[in-house]
């Protein structure tokens, strides 16, 4: 949206690797000192992820078979479908393209999750130092591998996972941080990443990537020093993340298609398209996900877990 209303908000697109950085760090705080193997991790992802990111796939596919006009860039092909489903897409411009525009960083996650639940065979330490290692391999690899899956999913973005698992391994060994430290941390994240717009020649992990693992930083050493609100709205909003992440575009382009029908101007559009797009995204995410994970939790047995 921003290029289409010519808004200049491109560090926007950060957010994924601020998202990136969050996933390393909730991944390694959440199986520190807990009895859980690679299967139960992967099938506790799995039914996380893949539900609704299959509903929003198929319910995309359906609206741009029928209104391609508003999917001229997306590839609508059987192939592609099934590749979404399950996180391989067609490649295209030597990124991933799959039927839900923004699903390519699911399928960064899911591969990091895959490598993430291999670790958990390891004791804690060398679990660790079998990541970062794993990942910097990954990424090497990157640079030898020919162009192809391969090599799409060895880009360095992967980097920023690791960046997230050493600060969680950090925060979970309660290191601190001055708070006044930590706030600085954050306000260089910030910077770093307004003035990135002229970087764009520059590797996103490099780029991006950086600031994002400076401000989660920041966060969470600033959190333990001095706390933060609990304000229930946010935390809503939190708990909601995914399902606006997954439907946002979606939504977004119905949103637009009932605007032009009303023939509300150009220029006045992005702010009903973002409001409109939250409230569907709101919608589904309570008559779709939670419903769905509540389903999913109260039918699953307890795990009969092994030391």
């Amino acid at each position: 949206m921003s290029e289409t209303y010519g808004l200049n908000f491109k560090i926007g697109a950060a957010g994924v690797d601020i998202f990136f950085v969050i996933s390393g760090f909730i991944m390694w705080v959440t199986t520190v000192g807990k009895p859980i193997g690679p299967q139960e991790f992967m099938w506790r992802r799995i039914i996380r992820i893949v539900p609704l990111y299959w509903i929003a796939t198929l319910a995309t596919f359906a609206v741009a078979v029928l209104k391609p006009q508003f999917f001229f860039d997306t590839n609508s092909s059987v192939g592609n479908l099934l590749g979404s489903l399950f996180f391989v897409p067609i490649i295209k411009d030597e990124a991933l393209q799959p039927v839900v525009e923004q699903g390519w960083t699911l399928s960064y996650e899911m591969f990091f999750y895959l490598i993430f639940s291999v670790s958990l065979l390891l004791p804690e330490f060398r679990r660790l130092w079998l990541l970062i290692v794993i990942l910097g391999a990954v990424v090497i690899a990157h640079f030898l591998l020919p162009y192809g899956y391969a090599s799409i999913f060895t880009q360095p973005i992967i980097l920023e996972f690791a960046a997230g698992i050493v600060i969680g391994h950090l925060w979970k060994q309660g290191y601190r941080l001055p708070f006044r430290v930590a706030i600085g941390l954050m306000i260089i994240g910030v910077v770093l990443l307004v003035a990135s717009d002229p970087l764009i020649h520059l590797e996103r992990a490099v780029r991006w990537g950086i600031p994002a693992m400076l401000l989660l930083s920041g966060a969470v050493f600033a959190e333990r020093e001095r706390g933060v609100p609990q304000l229930a709205f946010l935390h809503f909003l939190g708990d909601a993340s995914y399902s606006i992440y997954v439907w946002h575009v979606l939504t977004g382009i119905l949103v637009t298609a009932l605007l032009l029908r009303l023939g509300v101007p150009h220029d006045m559009q992005p702010m009903p398209i973002a409001l409109g797009s939250l409230a569907f995204a709101i919608v589904f995410y309570l008559g779709i996900e939670r419903p769905i994970q509540r389903k999913i939790r109260s039918s699953r047995p307890r795990p009969a877990y092994r030391n």
